[in-house]
């Protein structure tokens, strides 16, 4: 390519992101400057199989590694505030924090542009974490029963609508929205398959989550809907590293009437709900567990909150908040929350 060439290209490309959702040309974005970024893996256990594949061209048999989780990080210059670890849910991967479907910018970048270091994972078995295909090809080599094969879903966008609580039913729209629908079609390609229930529990994800959290020595985890449960879960395997835990719409908290509540003493928890909640059958009795976890654990010597978006002035937003049209608004809120639970080093 020429220079000239090369000019044109990078012309087109300013203008583009001028133009582009959170990029207006009165308002330019500074240039982002980190001190690192990268990826790594943690975790991982090596399985050997002899129906890695069922192709000619590839050997059936070997050994692979599974259960491992790849993390993505940003670095800013002197970093003053502590490690989010930023962990996604159901039938996504860690796109949910990167630029949203509209072309604004995720929370991955922001939070870095507001000094935080930023780790954006895959799940174990999703996106860019491996899995392990051998009971599929076991049973298509005719070496195993259909009853064998792992449980691997789909969310079709017709229910994924009111599970992510766009509206009511699909395409019925709750007033006041947040989502940009208008660019849903880049949401849905998002969505991948989603093999969490052919994994053992707790999910390799939080092992893994422990190991990078000792890693990194003052880890904030803050996860998304199904993921909810995972900083719970690794903080009752070991606290090491954890400096606060952060819950966006869980799926699940920990049951107070089962669990023990001892490893989240004097731990900052933060359980975080957006709008529509009551409105939905899927999410109204997760937010009562919810409330119930908060109050036993703050009777256990807990530091435990809950926030619903509109309680605190914040409204219209769906299950995907930190996609929505006013996410800088909530992550905004939710940083000046870190500031007081979670304390800038001097």
């Amino acid at each position: 390519m020429t220079l000239l060439h090369r000019a044109f290209a990078f012309g087109l490309a300013a203008l583009a992101a001028m133009s582009s959702p959170g990029h207006a040309a009165d308002a330019p974005t500074p240039p982002l400057t980190l001190s690192a970024q990268g990826s790594f893996f943690v975790g991982g256990r090596d399985v050997s199989s002899d129906t890695l594949s069922t192709l000619p061209a590839y050997a059936a048999s070997g050994t692979v590694t599974v259960d491992q989780i790849y993390v993505r990080y940003q670095v800013p210059v002197s970093p003053t505030r502590a490690p989010l670890v930023l962990i996604h849910g159901c039938c996504l991967t860690g796109k949910t924090w990167e630029t949203t479907p509209d072309g604004r910018m995720g929370w991955d970048e922001y939070f870095v542009r507001k000094g935080f270091p930023t780790y954006v994972i895959d799940q174990s078995w999703r996106g860019r974490s491996a899995g392990n295909p051998s009971a599929i090809n076991a049973v298509k080599a005719g070496k195993a029963g259909a009853e064998t094969l792992p449980a691997v879903f789909s969310a079709g966008r017709e229910a994924a609508w009111a599970i992510f609580r766009f509206g009511p039913e699909y395409p019925k729209v709750f007033p006041g929205m947040q989502f940009p629908l208008e660019a849903q079609g880049e949401f849905w390609k998002q969505m991948v398959p989603d093999w969490s229930a052919a994994l053992p529990v707790p999910n390799p994800t939080v092992t893994a989550l422990s190991e990078l959290a000792k890693r990194l020595k003052n880890a904030v985890l803050i996860s998304h809907s199904q993921s909810g449960i995972y900083p719970f879960q690794t903080a009752a395997l070991d606290r090491t590293g954890l400096r606060a835990l952060v819950a966006l719409e869980p799926a699940a908290c920990p049951d107070p009437a089962k669990d023990d509540l001892t490893p989240y003493k004097d731990l900052p928890i933060l359980v975080l709900f957006g709008d529509y909640v009551d409105q939905s059958s899927r999410w109204a009795p997760r937010l009562k567990l919810c409330r119930a976890f908060i109050a036993a654990a703050n009777a256990a010597g807990g530091k435990a909150e809950l926030i619903l978006l509109p309680e605190i002035g914040i409204h219209g937003n769906s299950h995907m908040l930190m996609q929505d049209k006013n996410s800088f608004e909530i992550a905004d809120w939710l940083a000046g929350w870190l500031d007081k639970r979670v304390p800038v080093k001097e």
